[in-house]
């Protein structure tokens, strides 16, 4: 419009310019009268005829010449809408409310003859919010029919002209009307070939036999071959199918690479090769189990292998039997319903152990850390790796917060032994204060960072060190530069204990160490009853041996009567759910440290008659603490896991915030049935 200001103005002046010329002419006639009236009397005539010619041209040209610009004008629209109508990519006007004004003939074909239809009608992806303001330029992805589509909108202004016109009054509170121009654009064909490149990733795999070894030792000779070759058969005919490339590394490891398009395939039947190879008949008590890591989403076929090897140490750390999946920074867990296999063989443990001995000969000092609310496992098990560091003269520290009920006369007897540093406990803002980058962080009984007693000292360090027998998490401490996380251990104070072993000959536990480190074996295993193997008895003999009393361990259990009756309440309020779980809640009220007594609770419910699985709740400090126990048929941990939590397939735990006891139990309810339906567990 400002253009067209301009164009008039210029008009003006060219019309004007004829008056111009007679006014010098008659000035030029009034000079010449003044030197010779003949010669001025001669060019009169002539500045006249100028003077008529130029009114005239002005009077009656200037309208024809409007007349003959309007019509140029009128053609030019007449061109330029005839262009936007030809024009191949779709085009329309809507109105504020997304009512259809105009359309070219691409739109016409696209949507059919819809003219003053809303455009939320023909894409209801279209939202009122999505209309831009001002000068936003809004672009909107829709799906229409079996096309995908981007539409893009753009906010036409009128201008100030138009407050004349009879445009003015339509809008919004009775001002301009706001029209936006749509342009569609169909991206069918591009996310088409989009989908089509990401399918055609490949995805890098590892594939380990998780007791190859184990369960050989069983086979007769004759059969070891015949047994491996089956193998063999089951995994390459699996992926063969999907159009797989697989090499066998090793007799017990494997490689395979794959399209990314069969990962959902593989994901849909809960990757059936693990049911195949752990249901296949051996001869022997040992079933072959499988982990698979699987890694995709990286930039370069490098990457994936890279994330191939952390997603199998994921599968192996969590116990085997199960594929994870690592895409970018989402990791998946399918499988491991079956037990962790308990390894004879101690080879592990004394790498580790030395490994261990010369992280900690090139420091200076150590802290040492277990979860939050810890419980005599983490106790028992930072009172031994303390004993290691002390031998090898380090100054060495144990980061504990909250001393829960059990813990406190434990905690006394080292706090009035002379033999112990004033220093040996250590709350958070103590140890971040004594860290330095040179320290040695030892973390133990957890692999989570959120659920240790201090997560930014694993910041503050360069040199993490985990000792856990929990299962890893997506979650779990990804900085360690030593890691030695063993599922099938019944407890970190088994681990440690058969460290100790390795680690150095001139280590002398004392009485009240082994104590503490036989109790966590003994809290873990439930006496023994559960999650107990041949290394279990073997790390147990050597604290009995390093002068471990049965007498002083079974004082440390010793409860308050409130707690008992807590603990009764809890088992006498339980409910049968799904006919093998028993879910009950724990009161809180008057007892010292409710999640202990909630965690007896649940173990003492697997006493009864027809309980697979016991679930118990606790609400305590504004958290809503869920201890979960197995007696080996349901694996607890794929349930906690669900609920945000972790722990072992027999033992697990989670907690959960911002919802009332009541309502954790319903959703616990509803997570249990929802895992039943889809044979999750």
């Amino acid at each position: 419009m400002k253009k067209g200001k301009q164009s008039i103005n210029r008009l003006q002046s060219y019309l004007i310019t004829p008056f111009l010329c007679s006014a010098v002419i008659i000035v030029a006639n009034v000079a010449m009268l003044a030197l010779d009236r003949r010669a001025a009397a001669l060019m009169l005539p002539a500045s006249c005829i100028c003077l008529i010619l130029s009114v005239v041209l002005y009077l009656y040209r200037k309208p024809l010449l409007l007349k003959d610009l309007v019509n140029f004008s009128m053609e030019h629209a007449q061109v330029q809408n005839q262009l936007l109508r030809a024009l191949p990519m779709p085009y329309a006007i809507i109105d504020e409310a997304g009512k259809i004004l105009w359309i070219n003939y691409a739109f016409q074909r696209e949507i059919g003859k819809e003219k003053n239809k809303n455009i939320r009608t023909l894409f209801p992806e279209v939202k009122r919010k999505d209309i831009p303001v001002d000068d936003e330029h809004r672009i909107i992805n829709v799906r229409h029919g079996d096309r995908y589509l981007r539409l893009e909108l753009v906010n036409v202004v009128l201008p100030g002209e138009f407050t004349d016109s009879g445009f003015a009054g339509m809008g919004e509170e009775g001002g301009l009307p706001r029209l936006l121009a749509l342009y569609i654009f169909d991206e069918t064909e591009s996310i088409g070939l989009r989908k089509t490149m990401e399918e055609e990733q490949m995805v890098a795999g590892l594939i380990y036999l998780d007791n190859y070894e184990e369960a050989m030792a069983l086979v007769d000779e004759v059969r070891v071959t015949v047994i491996s070759a089956l193998v063999d058969r089951k995994i390459t005919r699996y992926f063969a199918q999907m159009g797989a490339v697989i090499k066998k590394l090793e007799k017990d490891r494997y490689f395979v690479a794959v399209k990314q398009k069969y990962l959902p395939v593989m994901t849909e039947d809960h990757f059936r090769i693990l049911e195949d190879v752990r249901t296949m008949n051996t001869g022997t008590e040992i079933a072959f189990t499988l982990s698979i890591g699987l890694g995709c989403g990286a930039a370069t076929y490098e990457g994936n292998y890279e994330y191939a090897r952390t997603a199998i140490d994921m599968a192996l750390g969590r116990g085997g039997d199960q594929a994870v999946i690592k895409d970018g920074e989402n990791i998946s867990y399918h499988g491991g319903k079956s037990q962790a296999t308990e390894k004879n063989t101690r080879v592990k443990a004394r790498v580790k152990a030395h490994a261990l001995k010369e992280l900690l000969l090139s420091k200076e000092e150590v802290l040492i850390m277990g979860h939050k609310l810890g419980d005599v496992d983490s106790l028992g098990a930072a009172i031994g790796l303390y004993r290691a560091a002390t031998t090898l003269d380090r100054k060495t520290h144990i980061v504990i917060n909250d001393i829960t009920a059990p813990l406190r006369p434990v905690i006394e007897k080292f706090k009035n032994d002379s033999e112990y540093p004033e220093d040996l406990f250590l709350n958070s803002s103590q140890a971040m204060e004594a860290v330095t980058r040179n320290t040695v962080v030892i973390v133990a009984d957890v692999n989570r960072p959120s659920v240790t007693e201090c997560p930014e000292l694993l910041d503050m360090s360069d040199y993490i060190v985990i000792l856990d027998h929990h299962r890893q998490t997506r979650d779990s401490i990804t900085n360690a530069v030593l890691s030695y996380v063993e599922p099938y251990a019944s407890s970190t104070c088994e681990l440690v204990a058969e460290i100790l072993q390795y680690i150095g000959d001139d280590i002398k536990i004392r009485g009240v160490e082994a104590d503490v480190m036989y109790g966590g074996i003994i809290l873990d295993t439930d006496s023994f009853l559960s999650r107990t193997g041949v290394r279990t008895f073997e790390a147990a003999a050597f604290l009995r041996r390093s002068g471990a009393d049965m007498t002083r361990v079974r004082k440390i259990f010793r409860d308050k009567m409130e707690d008992h009756k807590a603990q009764a309440e809890a088992v006498r309020s339980a409910e049968i759910f799904e006919n093998v779980f028993a879910i009950t809640t724990c009161p809180a009220e008057g007892v010292e440290s409710p999640t202990i007594v909630g965690a007896k609770a649940a173990n003492e419910l697997l006493n009864v008659v027809g309980v697979d699985a016991s679930i118990v709740l606790t609400d305590y400090q504004n958290k809503i603490y869920v201890s979960a126990r197995s007696g080996g048929e349901i694996n607890v941990q794929l349930v906690m896991e669900k609920l945000g939590g972790g722990g072992h397939s027999t033992m697990a735990g989670a907690q959960l915030t911002g919802c009332t006891v009541q309502e954790a139990l319903q959703y616990v309810k509803v997570t249990i049935k929802q895992m039943l339906d889809e044979g999750e567990i």
